[in-house]
C-alpha cells in the first residue's frame, strides 16, 4: 500500500475540524472549471461540478469518500516502499513452513509476539486509518472491516489466519496501487510530449530556456529532429514537421511561412524559427493533456452506482456478519460462540468490496488510455458509456465526411470581368473563416486581386455583406440572394458544386463554384456504422443538391441541406423526440447548439480550434471519420469488460460468503478468494490497454 494513502492531507485536516471526511482517492487535478450532468453524461461550455462527480475544486485536492482508495503514483508503489509488507510476509511464510513442513508451532506466547509482530508490519497503515475513521463515527469501510476481521482472529487465537488476512489483503491493495498508478502514467504519458527545453532568439542569440520562461511574441528555433515547444507561426519560408504526437499518422505535415505550428509536433529538415503565439501553459497540447488527465476523475454511470452501491453493501455486511455471529444463538442446540464468531470473520473479509471499486474505475482508464492511443480523447469515463448507447450519428459535412480543402472551379461573372468579381468577393470573405470563404480568398491572393472591405456584417447561415471600394457587396448562397429580393438566374440553383453568388449594389453580379472532395475513409466509416446498426444522418448549410450527392456517393441514410443552425438543431430535436440516442460529430464551432443537445459531441480534427477543446464530450484529433466507429467500439468494451468484472466479484463473493456462514470455507479461502478476484478484475481491466484497432477499415 502506498504510504500516502494512509496519511492524506485531508485525513489531517478532517481530524482538526468536525467537518465530514474527505477521502484518500486522490482525484487528478483538473483544469479549467467544468460543468458535469449526470444525466446525459455531457460537458459542454461553462461548466461545474457535482458532488458525484470526482472532480477537484480549486487548488485544493477534494476527495469523495467512496472507497477510501489513494492509488498514488510509482513512487508509492514499489517494493522499497513496501519492505514492511514483504517482510511480514517472509515471517509468515516461515511459519507456514515450520508448521505443515515440520509440524512444529511455536509455544504460544512466542507464537503470539512473532504473528503479532508479522501483523503490525503488515497492517500498521489499515489500522491507524481504521482507528481515524472510527474517531469520526465512520466504522462502515473496508479499513474498519479488515481491522475487526484481524483482531477477531487474534481473540480467538487463530494467528496465523490473522497475519494472512491482513498480509494478502495489503498486497492485494499494493498490485491495485500499481495497476491504477500505470494507467494514469500510461495516459499521461501518450500525450505529455512536451520538452523541457527551447531554443529563444534573444538580442540575436539563440538561449536554451524553460519553455514556461517564453513569452508570446518572441522567436524560437527547432533544430531537426527536435519537438516544437510552443505553439506559434512559421517564420522560415517552410518546414516539414512530424505530427504523430498530436494526431496518430506519422506522415510529413508541410507547413509555409505565416502557417500554425503546434506544440509537440516534430521538426524534420532544416532550421524552424516559429514566432510564439501562446504560452506554455495555454498551448494546444497542453490543454488536451490537461483534458485527458481531467477525464480519470469524471465518474461514469456504473462508477456513480458502484460507489452508492459500497456505500449500503458495507453496512449491510456488518449486520449480516453480527446476524451470522448471533442469531444461531436462538436457533442451534449445540450453539459455541467461538465457532460462529469464526464464521462471521469470514463473512467479513469475503465482503470486502476492494474488487468493484478499484477494477472498475481502472477499466475506465485502460478505456481512456486505449482511445488516446487512437487520437481519440474522452472527457471521462462517462463517455465510454454515452458511445454505448448510440444508434445515431448526426454528423455536419464540411471537414467531417469531406476534407473542407476547396478550391475555386469555375467563375461567372454578369456585367463585370472575371477579376473584379473574384476581387471583390474575396474582399468581403477574406472576413470568414468558413473553408468556402477562404478558398476563394487564396484564389484571389495567388493571383494578385487584393482589396479591403469595410462594415463587414455575418448574416448567419447566408453569407457576408460588406464595402468594397464604396461598393455593397453581398456574398454567400442562394438564400442571401433572396433575403436581400435580388433577383438571379434559375438555373444557378441546379449547379451541383458548393457555389458563392454575389451582388454589387443590390443587383446580382455572378458567382464562383467551389469543389470540396470526399475523405478518403468516409465511405467505409458510413458503412462500419451500419454493420453497428447505426442510423448515419448528414446535415448541411450547403445546398441540398450538394448534399444529396455526397451523401449518395457515401452511403449515408438521411441527409439534409439548405439549413440555418436553429434549422440543425430542429432536425436533432425531432430524432431525439423519436427516442433516438445522438452522437453529433462536426467541428464543434459553428454547430454548438447541436453539440450541446446531442447525447454525445464528438469535434474532429480538435487541434485546430480552441471551442472544439471547450466544448466537445469527444475529440477525435485527425479528421478521419472511422475514428467515430473507433470510439463507439472502445466505449463497448469498456463496458462489456467493467460487466464482466461486477458479475465476476459478486458471484464470487456470494459462493464463499454462503460457504462461510455454513463453516465450510476458513479465513484462508476467504482472503485467497477476495484477493484472488480482486486480482482477476484487475487484470481483465488492464487487457483494455493491450486491445489494437484497425482505425482505417471497418
Amino acid at each position: 500500500m502506498a504510504k500516502d494513502r494512509y496519511n492524506t492531507q485531508d485525513d489531517q485536516q478532517a481530524e482538526k475540524s468536525s467537518e465530514p471526511e474527505a477521502t484518500e482517492r486522490t482525484a487528478v487535478p483538473s483544469g479549467k472549471p467544468e460543468k458535469h450532468s449526470e444525466d446525459d453524461g455531457h460537458d459542454h461550455g461553462e461548466k461545474k461540478h457535482t458532488e458525484d462527480d470526482g472532480h477537484d475544486h480549486g487548488d485544493e485536492e477534494e476527495h469523495s469518500d467512496d472507497d477510501g482508495h489513494d492509488h498514488g503514483g510509482a513512487e508509492t508503489t514499489g517494493w522499497k516502499s513496501h519492505w514492511d509488507l514483504l517482510l511480514a510476509l517472509a515471517i509468515l511464510a516461515v511459519l507456514m513452513v515450520l508448521k505443515f513442513g515440520f509440524r512444529y508451532v511455536p509455544p504460544p506466547l512466542p507464537d503470539l509476539i512473532i504473528n503479532l509482530a508479522a501483523y503490525l508490519l503488515a497492517g500498521w497503515r489499515v489500522l491507524d486509518m481504521a482507528w481515524r475513521k472510527a474517531k469520526r463515527a465512520d466504522f462502515f469501510n473496508e479499513f474498519f472491516l479488515m481491522s475487526v476481521a484481524t483482531i477477531g482472529a487474534f481473540i480467538i487465537g487463530s494467528y496465523s489466519e490473522g497475519v494472512a488476512v491482513m498480509v494478502f489483503y495489503c498486497i492485494g491493495e499494493w498490485f491495485q496501487d500499481a495497476a491504477v498508478a500505470n494507467a494514469k502514467k500510461s495516459i499521461k504519458a501518450l500525450l505529455d510530449v512536451r520538452p523541457d527545453k527551447v531554443s529563444v532568439l534573444r538580442n540575436g542569440s539563440p538561449l536554451e530556456v524553460s519553455p514556461a520562461e517564453v513569452l508570446v511574441g518572441e522567436s524560437i528555433q527547432a533544430k531537426p529532429g527536435e519537438k516544437v515547444a510552443l505553439d506559434g507561426e512559421l517564420i522560415s519560408e517552410s518546414a516539414s514537421f512530424n505530427t504523430a504526437a498530436l494526431t496518430g499518422e506519422s506522415k510529413p505535415d508541410t507547413k509555409r511561412k505565416g502557417e500554425a505550428v503546434l506544440a509537440g509536433m516534430i521538426n524534420l529538415n532544416g532550421v524552424a524559427e516559429i514566432k510564439v503565439t501562446a504560452l506554455f501553459k495555454d498551448s494546444k497540447l497542453s490543454r488536451i493533456l490537461e483534458m485527458v488527465q481531467d477525464a480519470t476523475a469524471r465518474k461514469s454511470q456504473t462508477q456513480l452506482f458502484i460507489s452508492k452501491f459500497a456505500k449500503v453493501y458495507t453496512p449491510i455486511v456488518f449486520l449480516l456478519a453480527l446476524g451470522v455471529c448471533l442469531v444461531p444463538y436462538f436457533f442451534v442446540d449445540n450453539y459455541i460462540f467461538q465457532t460462529w464468531f469464526y464464521r462471521s470473520l469470514v463473512f467479513l473479509v469475503i465482503s470486502c468490496p476492494c474488487a468493484l471499486v478499484v477494477s472498475i474505475p481502472l477499466g475506465y482508464f485502460g478505456g481512456i488510455g486505449l482511445a488516446s492511443r487512437h487520437g481519440i480523447l474522452f472527457k471521462g469515463g462517462n463517455f465510454l458509456d454515452v458511445m454505448t448507447k448510440i444508434n445515431t450519428i448526426v454528423m455536419d459535412k464540411t471537414g467531417t465526411l469531406t476534407k473542407g480543402v476547396f478550391k475555386v472551379q469555375k467563375i461567372q461573372p454578369q456585367d463585370m470581368s472575371e477579376d473584379e468579381l473574384v476581387k471583390l468577393t474575396a474582399a468581403v470573405e477574406a472576413n470568414s473563416t468558413h473553408p468556402v470563404a477562404k478558398a476563394v480568398s487564396d484564389y484571389a491572393k495567388e493571383k494578385g486581386d487584393l482589396a479591403k472591405a469595410t462594415d463587414i456584417e455575418e448574416i448567419a447561415g447566408h453569407g457576408l455583406k460588406g464595402k468594397v471600394d464604396g461598393k455593397e457587396v453581398l456574398a454567400g448562397n442562394v438564400k442571401l440572394l433572396k433575403k436581400f429580393n435580388i433577383s438571379y438566374p434559375a438555373e444557378i440553383e441546379s449547379i451541383a458544386d458548393t457555389i458563392v453568388t454575389v451582388s454589387v449594389n443590390g443587383k446580382y453580379a455572378g458567382y464562383i463554384t467551389i469543389a470540396d472532395e470526399i475523405k478518403e475513409d468516409a465511405a467505409a466509416a458510413v458503412k462500419a456504422m451500419h454493420e453497428l446498426n447505426i442510423k448515419t444522418v448528414m446535415l448541411s448549410g450547403d445546398k441540398q443538391a450538394v448534399v444529396d450527392n455526397v451523401a449518395k456517393q457515401i452511403g449515408i441514410d438521411e441527409a439534409y441541406g439548405d439549413l440555418l443552425p436553429e434549422g440543425k438543431v430542429e432536425k436533432v430535436q425531432a430524432l431525439k423526440n423519436e427516442g433516438r440516442h445522438i452522437a453529433f460529430a462536426g467541428d464543434g464551432v459553428n454547430d454548438a447548439p447541436v453539440v450541446a443537445l446531442a447525447d454525445a459531441g464528438i469535434a474532429m480534427g480538435g487541434l485546430g480550434s480552441d471551442a472544439t477543446i471547450e466544448t466537445a464530450d469527444v475529440v477525435i484529433q485527425n479528421d478521419q471519420p472511422m475514428r467515430i466507429v473507433v470510439a463507439i467500439k472502445i466505449g463497448k468494451i469498456t463496458r462489456k469488460i467493467v460487466w464482466q468484472n461486477i458479475i465476476l466479484a459478486m458471484a464470487v463473493k456470494v459462493i464463499v460468503l454462503i460457504l462461510g456462514a455454513g463453516g465450510i470455507a476458513t479465513l484462508w479461502e476467504a482472503v485467497i478468494a477476495d484477493v484472488g478476484v480482486a486480482l482477476l478484475a484487475i487484470l481483465n481491466a488492464v487487457r483494455i490497454q493491450r486491445i489494437k484497432f484497425d482505425d482505417t477499415q471497418p
